[in-house]
């Protein structure tokens, strides 16, 4: 609880964060073993995040587990930077909207109009209240400092060689699949936590119950679609559609039932993140009892 006050409260460090810290740390190793086979892609995800849950197994306490959420936990740095696309929309400003639009997802914002880059930020700030706030609480209430730490170091591997391109499709399937294995309970409940707090933003609870489950698995991905899906429909919008990644195109299946997503629905999402972060932080705390 110390550490998610200390996230809401310390901005993150523009330069020495950890996190920052040992992505370049693994991006060296990723340079040393790297070859086009799962194999490699294996013995680098092992190496990338063995160390790291045994070093955070020696740490135990308060300060310990504090100090390490602060560092893992993304949850108010995901809803400022939200916020300031939205801000940027707002005032009409389309190209300062697709300047700040990288800080959050990955897709080419240059052929984004408004609507487009609106979906974009709610579709990411629905995945990364799982990635970024909920998985380190769980883990951390199941693991300590060895399983928020270890949660994180998995996400940053999927973060930066879990993509399907030519040069990470086999080396990096290993890091994208463990990190579906680590994500799938935080994932689940971040859906139950978003269609519960349906109503903070207009939202009904069985319209949100009824979509996640009817939509959640059609997503690629086993872990993102359950979030998505259930911030559709409480949100009574409708996410999905054609993606642009890094000079390719990825089609999507639509979710929810609503109208497509708008500027104001960006804040409307960040409450309901903030919603599900304050559950999670109940959920972890009373499971570390």
């Amino acid at each position: 609880m110390a550490g998610f006050l200390l996230d809401r409260a310390v901005s993150d460090p523009r330069r020495g964060h950890p996190v920052a810290l040992y992505g370049r740390v693994v991006g060296r190793w990723e340079d040393l073993v790297y070859g086009d086979s799962r194999a490699r892609g294996a013995l680098f995800a092992a190496g990338a995040v063995l160390p790291v849950a045994g070093v955070g197994s020696l740490f135990r306490g308060g300060a310990a587990t504090a100090v390490t959420a602060w560092a893992v936990l993304g949850g108010s740095m995901l809803c400022r930077e939200a916020e300031r696309i939205a801000a940027a929309l707002e005032d009409g400003d389309l190209a300062r909207a697709r300047e700040l639009l990288p800080n959050l997802c990955g897709r080419d914002p240059s052929e984004l109009d408004e609507a487009g880059i609106a979906r974009a930020v709610v579709e990411s700030v629905a995945e990364n209240t799982s990635d970024a706030v909920v998985g380190p609480l769980v883990w951390g209430a199941l693991g300590g400092v060895a399983g928020m730490a270890g949660f994180r170091a998995v996400n940053t591997l999927d973060a930066m060689v879990g993509h399907r391109d030519e040069r990470y499709e086999r080396f990096g399937a290993a890091s994208a699949r463990l990190d579906d294995v680590a994500g799938w309970g935080p994932a689940r409940l971040t859906a139950v936590l978003a269609v519960l707090a349906a109503p903070a933003v207009g939202g009904d609870v069985r319209t949100a119950w009824r979509v996640w489950r009817r939509d959640g698995d059609r997503h690629p991905s086993p872990n993102a679609g359950q979030c998505e899906a259930a911030f559709a429909g409480a949100l009574g919008r409708t996410l999905g559609g054609a993606n642009v990644y890094r000079g390719y195109e990825e089609r999507r299946p639509t979710m929810g039932s609503g109208p497509g997503v708008r500027t104001a629905d960006i804040r409307r999402a960040v409450r309901l993140a903030r919603a599900v972060h304050l559950g999670a932080l109940a959920v972890a705390a009373a499971a570390a009892r």
